[in-house]
Formats: C-alpha cells, sequence, structure tokens
C-alpha cells in the first residue's frame, strides 16, 4: 500500500525488451535506499513494482515489468522521469490517501493551465470511460502515482487544481494537453461498488 505522497522523482535510464516486458533501470535520484532490499515494493509513477536489483555505486534501482502492466500504465518503457514511493509502514502517516498501486487505466491530459493567481495550474484529464462512476467531485484519485482532490467531474473528465509545491515535488508540473497518465481510483468507491453489488 501507498499513500500518494511522492518522495522523489527519479529517472528511467533504460530498459531492454525481457521476453514480453521490460527490465526497468532507474537512477531513484533522492530517494533514500538505506531501508530498500529485493522484494521491496516502490510505487513508480503509480505503478507497484517489485525491486529486482539495487547498487549504490552507482546508485541503480531495477524492476521486471510484465508485457500486461506495460499494456495497462504509460512511462514504464522508455527515457522518462518517474514519480517514486516507497511503501507504506504501518507507523507512517497517512498523508494522501490509500493507494493500492493497481493502476485503473491511462487517462489523457486535456488541458493544462495557470491559474489567474500564477501559482496554481488547473488540470483536466479525461478518464476512460469504465472509469467514469469512480470518480467524485472532492473525491480522491491518484494520478502517476499522485493523491489528488478532484474539484469537478464530467462524465469521464474531471478536473484538478496543482499547489506549487506539487508542480515542484512530482512529474506532474511538466505535463501538457495530450499526454498520457497512469490513473488508479478511490479505493473505497471499488469496495462500495462491490457491496452494492453483492446479494
Amino acid at each position: 500500500m501507498f499513500t500518494g505522497i511522492v518522495q522523489a522523482v527519479g529517472r528511467v535510464l533504460e530498459a531492454p525488451r525481457k521476453g514480453d516486458g521490460v527490465r526497468l533501470v532507474l537512477d531513484p535520484g533522492p530517494l533514500p535506499l538505506d531501508d530498500v532490499g529485493i522484494g521491496d515494493s516502490i510505487a513508480v509513477s503509480g505503478c507497484c513494482l517489485t525491486v529486482v536489483e539495487r547498487s549504490d555505486v552507482p546508485r541503480r534501482i531495477a524492476f521486471d515489468v510484465s508485457g500486461e502492466t506495460l499494456a495497462c500504465t504509460t512511462g514504464l518503457d522508455g527515457a522518462s522521469d518517474v514519480n517514486l514511493e516507497k511503501a507504506l509502514r504501518l507507523a507512517d502517516r497517512l498523508g494522501g490517501h490509500l493507494v493500492s498501486g493497481h493502476v485503473d487505466g491511462v487517462g489523457e491530459v486535456v488541458a493544462f493551465d495557470a491559474l489567474a493567481d500564477e501559482a496554481s495550474v488547473r488540470l483536466v484529464i479525461d478518464a476512460p470511460a469504465a472509469l467514469a462512476r469512480y470518480i467524485a467531485a472532492k473525491g480522491s484519485i491518484a494520478v502517476n502515482g499522485v493523491s489528488l482532490t478532484t474539484n469537478r467531474v464530467d462524465g469521464a473528465r474531471f478536473e484538478i487544481n496543482l499547489i506549487p509545491h506539487t508542480l515542484q515535488a512530482t512529474t506532474l508540473g511538466r505535463l501538457a494537453p495530450r499526454m498520457r497518465v497512469n490513473l488508479e481510483v478511490d479505493l473505497i468507491a471499488r469496495y462500495l461498488e462491490r457491496l452494492h453489488a453483492s446479494p
């Protein structure tokens, strides 16, 4: 489990093919690796991946990404900056919302506009139609692994206000129209649907 509070921005160094997937090698940036071991989970732009290699000199971490994961996500198979978050510990603060790291779908940025105060940015995203029912105004959603609150919802289109800290501390400040993003809807919405559907 994760919180959607990004701890560092890393960089994809290489992603050589491995079967139908890739071996994803990252420079973890300022992410501390002293408590990271083989088999640990790290959210990479919202996708929970398992560490399969790590080194201190040079600082590198690597993950095996399956073809299925590549088909359901974006940004994990080529040179790009990525949001990183280590798995939640029971003693940690839950500053964002509960995030599983299981990407529900890929959305497309419709607008990325500076607001009148010139500090915040309005982000508008089109989600896959199948996810529309899980997205609510003032609800939680993870975009590329970042916990955010939706301001407005119109069908499968939703709007978010990004504050300066989020723009600086994550990769979201580099978004632009037509770019694709990983989306994870609120876990509570999914469980409520399941409970409602149960006989």
